[in-house]
């Protein structure tokens, strides 16, 4: 895995509290208990590095990890 999705992974994982190595690139992450209030500080602090164009709504819309990663590390 590249540096940016470990760099991806590793924020949603400390945002829900777990190791990065128990989330799987298939996990749905609103049932991992992600909502939308997480979201948007995901959101926000990517935005703050420099990932100007992350869509709330599309990681709202399709919360798999790998779909996340598939937009954020084209």
């Amino acid at each position: 895995m590249g540096a940016d999705r470990d760099h991806f992974i590793r924020d949603v994982a400390d945002l829900l509290g777990v190791a990065p190595e128990e989330l799987s690139t298939d996990t749905n992450l609103l049932d991992a208990g992600l909502d939308s209030v997480r979201i948007m500080q995901l959101v926000e602090k990517w935005r703050s590095e420099g990932h100007e164009t992350v869509d709330p709504l599309m990681l709202a819309g399709d919360p798999v990890l790998e779909s996340w990663l598939e937009v954020l590390c084209p």
